[in-house]
C-alpha cells in the first residue's frame, strides 16, 4: 500500500507577502503643512527682517560702572595717625540703588533734566520708539527696555546700559542717572548719620541744660546770701575768733611783763592796755554779730550749709553728666563717619561711536526661531489629532 505524499508549500518572499511601495505622492495635506509653513514662518520672518533692516532705527549705546563705596575709620591708634581705609559697603546698597535705577521716581527726575519722550522716539520707527502715550506709566515701561542694570551681588559693582536714538542722548540720560544715584546714596547716608547721633545729640543737650540750670541755681544762692561758701564762710569766722583770742592772750601777757618792770604810767603799758582793749572790742563785736545771727534763727545757718551742698552736689553731678554725654556724642559722631557712603564711578558715561542697536541678525534669528517653534507645535498637534481618528 503506497502513502499518498503532500505537496509543500514553496516559501512566499517579503515581495510576495507585502507589495513594495509606490512612489510618494503629494498629497493635499502636504500642500497644506507647506502652505501653513510659509504663511506662519516665512512671510513673518520676511517681513520682520524688512522692517529690521529697512525701517528700524539705528540706536547707541552709553554704558558706564560704578560702585557704593564707605569711609572706614580705622581703629583709635590708626586714627591718631590719620589712616583710613576705604571699603565696599554691603549689598543692601547696590539692591536698593539697583531698584532705585528702575524705579518710576527716578524716571521722572531724569525726565525733568532730559527730554526723554524726544531721546525715545522716532515717529518713523513705531516699534522700538516710545510711542504716543508719554504718561509716566508708559515712559517707565519704555524705560525698562531702554536702560539695562546689571549688578553683582559679590563685589558690589554696578554696570548700567543706556540705549537712544542719539548717542548724546544716551549719555545725557546716563550722566542724569548716575547724579540722581549718587544723590540718593547722600540722602540715605545723611539719614543713617543723622540716626546714629541723634540720641546722642538729645543727651548732649540735656546734660547742657541741666549744668546751667545747676549753675545758676548755685550763682543764685551767692547772689541773695552774699555767701561763697557757707562752710568756708563759719570756718573763716571761727579763724577769725581764734586769731583775736590768740592777739588778746599776747597783748594781756605783754601787759603783765610791763607792769612788773614800769610803772603804770608808762608809756608803753599805756599803748599795751589800749591794744588789748581794741582786741577785746573786735573779739566783742564779732562774737555779737555771729551770737545775733544763732540768735535770730538757730536753724538758719545749718539751712545755708545744707543748701548749698546739695546744689553743690547738683552742679558736680551735671559736670559729670555733661562730660560722659559729650564723650557719647563724640563716640557717636566717630561712628556716623563710618556710615559715611558715596557713589564711585570707575566707568564714566561713554559717547557712542557705532551703533550697536537694535541688533538685527539676533532679532530675526530669535522671531524665525520662534515663529518655527509655534509651527511645528502646531503641525505635531494636527497630526497627532489625525492619527487618532
Amino acid at each position: 500500500m503506497q502513502s499518498a505524499t503532500v505537496p509543500l508549500e514553496t516559501p512566499r518572499t517579503v515581495a510576495q507577502i507585502r507589495p513594495a511601495a509606490g512612489p510618494a505622492r503629494l498629497r493635499r495635506r502636504h500642500v497644506g503643512l507647506i502652505g501653513t509653513f510659509v504663511l506662519c514662518v516665512v512671510i513673518p520672518a520676511c517681513l520682520w527682517a524688512a522692517y529690521l533692516f529697512a525701517v528700524a532705527r539705528d540706536q547707541f549705546a552709553s554704558t558706564m560702572a560704578f560702585s557704593v563705596r564707605k569711609h572706614e575709620v580705622g581703629a583709635a591708634v590708626q586714627l591718631l595717625g590719620g589712616l583710613t581705609e576705604l571699603g565696599s559697603s554691603g549689598p543692601q546698597d547696590g539692591d536698593i540703588l539697583q531698584d532705585y535705577i528702575q524705579s518710576p521716581a527716578l524716571v521722572r527726575a531724569v525726565d525733568r533734566r532730559v527730554d526723554l519722550a524726544a531721546a525715545f522716539t522716532r515717529p518713523d520707527d513705531p516699534v522700538f520708539s516710545l510711542g504716543t502715550d508719554r504718561r509716566i506709566e508708559a515712559l517707565s515701561a519704555h524705560w525698562q527696555r531702554q536702560v539695562h542694570v546689571y549688578h553683582d551681588g559679590a563685589t558690589g559693582l554696578i554696570e548700567l546700559r543706556v540705549e537712544a536714538f542719539d548717542p548724546s542722548d544716551a549719555q545725557a540720560i546716563a550722566t542724569a542717572i548716575y547724579e540722581e544715584s549718587s544723590a540718593l546714596i547722600n540722602r540715605l547716608s545723611a539719614i543713617a548719620r543723622e540716626d546714629t547721633i541723634r540720641n546722642a545729640r538729645e543727651d548732649r543737650d540735656k546734660a547742657i541744660a541741666r549744668l546751667k540750670a545747676a549753675r545758676t541755681a548755685l550763682t543764685a544762692f551767692r547772689s541773695r546770701t552774699q555767701i561763697v561758701d557757707p562752710a568756708s564762710d563759719a570756718q573763716g569766722r571761727a579763724g577769725l575768733l581764734n586769731t583775736l583770742q590768740e592777739q588778746l592772750a599776747a597783748a594781756l601777757i605783754e601787759l603783765d611783763l610791763l607792769l612788773e618792770n614800769t610803772s603804770a604810767q608808762d608809756v608803753r603799758v599805756v599803748q599795751a592796755r589800749q591794744k588789748a582793749a581794741v582786741i577785746r572790742e573786735r573779739l566783742a563785736a564779732e562774737r555779737s554779730q555771729f551770737g545775733r545771727a544763732e540768735a535770730s534763727d538757730p536753724q538758719a545757718f545749718p539751712e545755708l550749709v545744707g543748701e548749698y551742698e546739695s546744689l553743690s552736689v547738683d552742679l558736680q553731678f551735671a559736670e559729670q553728666s555733661y562730660l560722659a554725654a559729650l564723650a557719647a556724642y563724640d563716640a557717636a559722631l566717630a561712628e556716623a563717619q563710618r556710615k559715611t557712603r558715596y557713589l564711585a564711578s570707575h566707568v564714566p558715561p561713554t559717547l557712542a561711536e557705532t551703533a550697536e542697536y537694535p541688533r538685527r541678525f539676533v532679532l530675526l534669528a530669535a522671531v524665525a526661531g520662534a515663529l518655527m517653534l509655534g509651527w511645528s507645535i502646531l503641525a505635531m498637534a494636527y497630526y497627532a489629532l489625525r492619527d487618532r481618528r
